[in-house]
């Protein structure tokens, strides 16, 4: 695996030894030997994970990892401190600080690779996820990133020592929700209807490989992004870097200290709430791309590729459609009499009295103006017409209200219904059939259904 690695201290020596090593395992390796210097380096872009010791003169690793977590653009950047501090006061100053792990020197090199690895592969996601959400332009998942607290958690322990489970239980009961079973088999029933931000898995469970359901945790897709902690005692270290590869996300090892257990976690939750995020805004813009902002009906893109699918797809070519298209009737003075913004109300409410009377596997597209379009698959031209007469009468029924309710306005609609014929090649000519049936609708006086002749 090639990435980036940053290697932050002031002692040449050092560098040049974790360099060697670095090297070996085919890493790219950039060095500074200050705390500006090595911001210089994160803020450009330059680097895919921080190797940062503590001591160093100046601004030390503690306050290099602070100000790197608490910038948005550089916030997601994986931090590991390396240093010859060895208390635990020290490894939970850095936790805090926000560093992903907190190596001792001298570095055992087998975790330190496994290590590297597999914050590299973490952030190797993150990046795809974010270069989508900021190409996007939907909001700003960056900023949000570094106001995060990392508690109020669901948190999902997995420990069959009573006692030790008890004690992890309320160390994180202070800030999040926490359940503890004491099986596999539980804890997969649970994850199937539970929504878990973190989930802690005891290797050393009675009659069961906990590295098994460490495992099965990352592959299962409800649980694929939920970060796994494995809690291993300290002759664990092999199965500990075979975790590391399976993709878990960090470990404690025992005795686990109260603190760092809070830290580590705390850590986890903001990681995965801050991937939650980036996810959601690349969901928003795809749903941006094929939706139309006023009425959140699908736009003219959408329809445009799902005609293109149903004529063209083997399966689909065969298959009775029909194809509505409707029209308020005299839309223009409705916005010549009650404004603009009276005129969006009534396509808002147009709109979703048209999704209250079709199917779920319909497709209802705002077509351009005051025009929609539905398109109802398996449906023929005189099922296609009923449903195109119970929308028109819907409309007529009841009026809609605007302007909070001040104005009230009687709306009527035009709709012309086609059906896809044999020789129907293409989407246009089922398309032109509808539109000339509307066009009839509109000249025989309006608020009426046309179904176009087969």
């Amino acid at each position: 695996m090639s990435a980036r690695v940053l290697i932050v201290d002031d002692l040449f020596p050092n560098i040049k030894l974790l360099e060697t090593k670095l090297n070996v395992e085919y890493f790219d390796v950039i060095s500074a030997m200050n705390g500006p210097d090595a911001l210089a380096v994160c803020e450009k872009g330059l680097c895919d994970i921080v190797l940062l010791d503590v001591m160093m003169p100046g601004m030390d690793g503690f306050e290099v990892c602070r100000r790197i977590k608490s910038t948005p653009t550089m916030a997601h950047l994986p931090v590991v401190m390396v240093t010859a501090l060895d208390q635990p006061s020290d490894r939970l100053r850095g936790l805090d600080a926000g560093a992903d792990d907190f190596l001792t020197k001298p570095i055992d090199d087998t975790a330190l690779m496994a290590r590297v690895r597999s914050l590299v592969r973490l952030k190797a996601v993150t990046d795809e996820l974010r270069s989508r959400a900021m190409s996007s332009r939907v909001g700003d998942p960056l900023a949000a990133a570094t106001a995060e607290t990392g508690h109020n958690a669901n948190v999902l322990i997995v420990e069959d020592r009573r006692s030790s489970a008890e004690r992890l239980t309320a160390a994180l009961g202070q800030y999040h929700c926490v359940e503890a079973v004491d099986s596999p088999q539980e804890a997969l029933e649970r994850v199937k209807s539970g929504d878990y931000d973190v989930v802690l898995v005891s290797l050393d469970l009675e009659g069961h490989d906990g590295l098994r359901l460490c495992s099965q945790l990352r592959s299962l897709d409800r649980t694929r992004t939920v970060p796994v902690v494995m809690l291993a005692d300290p002759h664990d270290r092999v199965r500990i870097m075979r975790g590391l590869d399976l993709g878990v996300h960090d470990y404690l090892v025992r005795p686990i200290d109260r603190n760092e257990l809070v830290a580590r976690v705390r850590t986890q939750v903001k990681r995965k709430r801050f991937s939650h995020s980036l996810r959601e805004s690349v969901q928003a813009s795809m749903d941006l791309a094929v939706t139309d902002g006023l009425t959140g009906l699908h736009n003219r893109r959408y329809l445009d590729s799902y005609l293109a699918g149903l004529f063209s797809e083997p399966s689909l070519r065969d298959r009775p459609v029909a194809l509505l298209i409707l029209d308020i009737d005299r839309f223009k003075s409705i916005n010549d009499r009650f404004g603009h913004d009276a005129g969006d109300e009534v396509l808002r409410e147009f709109a979703a009295r048209i999704r209250a009377q079709t199917r779920g596997i319909d497709v209802v597209a705002r077509y351009g103006g005051e025009e929609i379009v539905v398109v109802a698959p398996d449906t023929g031209l005189e099922a296609g017409r009923q449903v195109a007469e119970r929308i028109r009468e819907r409309i007529e029924a009841v009026v809609f209200q605007v302007q909070r309710g001040t104005s009230a306005i009687d709306v009527t609609v035009s709709i012309g219904v086609a059906a896809r014929q044999p020789e129907d090649g293409d989407p246009s000519q089922v398309l032109k059939r509808a539109d000339l049936a509307l066009y009839q609708a509109k000249q025989a006086g309006r608020n009426r259904v046309v179904a176009a002749a087969a």
